[in-house]
């Protein structure tokens, strides 16, 4: 059935749900966690397969039209592929954002399955760097996983995501502008935002997009692209016709004023913002019974209070208690 759209209370339609399936990883980024990891949500507590696809088929007819799938890592989660079949269905697209390890072995089924999109997290192309930054020696892995994902003409396009951090990343910026016109694959450059584990973000370590976009049009001149309403990315192509490149800039350059992103956590809390100091619990009436209509009030209201802005830049901000891997990314 159709229901009244999705509003918050600044007049934007929400139309894309972020969807977290574990909060679990099997790597372990510096940008993301400690070394050791951080405590997992119990298992029980993580939402089951029916109960993502009863809120996603809810929030779909409340003109939801896009989903992402997200972790943690969402391969780690147990028969993936099927939770993903059980989605596509019900929304006009589905969308992986992955770190590539697990794609040699998942690739073909979450195609069979439907996704219609993948992003695949790479911050370096180079091996001991990659380990440096995520803590795995599995560069060549991801890389294969790629590969094997662009052999399906299904998957693309392909973007990959590099995260930019002052002192670590300047030395990426050329070798990944070259993957992307040599790849059939659009390299994304996201600034590094305070949602680390280890609580120690600060501006000063933040590359800003125009700063990388800078660089690489001095050695392969860029042309930018129209933005699509709601995109998170300025993307643009190399003007010799081989390749683009993305720069998403949440920090330097807030996309705030068109969002129509919410987020569901593993653990069935509802997020109207990836920085919300507040979170509306699903998982608790979903299990006790609330019918579809009375889910529905409780999710209007949560995004009728939906966040004008993120205020990353202004004084007195204050970093969510979540991690990024605890809230999806």
């Amino acid at each position: 059935m159709a229901r009244d759209p999705l509003q918050d209370g600044h007049g934007r339609r929400i139309s894309d749900l972020r969807i977290s399936v574990t909060d679990r990883c099997n790597f372990r980024c510096q940008y993301c966690m400690p070394a050791e990891g951080l405590p997992w949500i119990e298992r029980d507590g993580v939402l089951r397969f029916e109960e993502i696809a009863r809120l996603t088929a809810l929030m779909a007819e409340m003109g939801v039209k896009t989903v992402r799938l997200t972790g943690g890592e969402p391969l780690v989660r147990r028969d993936f592929p099927t939770l993903a079949s059980m989605l596509t269905p019900l929304v006009d697209e589905v969308a992986v954002t992955t770190n590539g390890y697990l794609l040699e072995r998942d690739a073909a089924a979450l195609v069979k399955a439907g996704i219609a999109r993948f992003n695949v997290s790479v911050d370096s192309l180079q091996r001991d760097r990659f380990f440096a930054q995520t803590r795995r020696d599995a560069l060549p892995r991801v890389l294969r996983g790629l590969e094997h994902l662009a052999s399906f003409p299904e998957a693309h396009p392909i973007k990959v995501n590099a995260v930019a951090i002052r002192g670590f990343t300047e030395q990426e910026v050329l070798p990944f502008a070259r993957f992307a016109r040599e790849h059939p694959y659009e390299v994304r450059f996201i600034e590094y935002m305070p949602l680390d584990g280890d609580r120690n973000w600060d501006m000063t370590q933040v590359l800003t997009g125009e700063e990388i976009r800078a660089a690489i049009h001095a050695v392969y001149p860029l042309a930018p692209a129209d933005r699509a309403p709601h995109a998170t990315a300025r993307t643009h192509r190399f003007a010799d016709g081989h390749g683009s490149i993305g720069f998403i800039n949440p920090v330097s350059e807030p996309f705030c004023g068109d969002c129509d992103r919410i987020r569901l956590t593993a653990d069935g809390r509802l997020r109207t913002c990836l920085f919300s100091l507040n979170e509306t619990d699903l998982r608790t009436p979903l299990r006790a019974g609330a019918t579809d209509d009375d889910l529905e009030a409780i999710i209007r209201d949560a995004i009728w209070r939906k966040e004008l802005k993120h205020r990353v830049n202004e004084p007195g901000f204050v970093q969510p208690a979540r991690t990024m891997s605890a809230i999806g990314g």
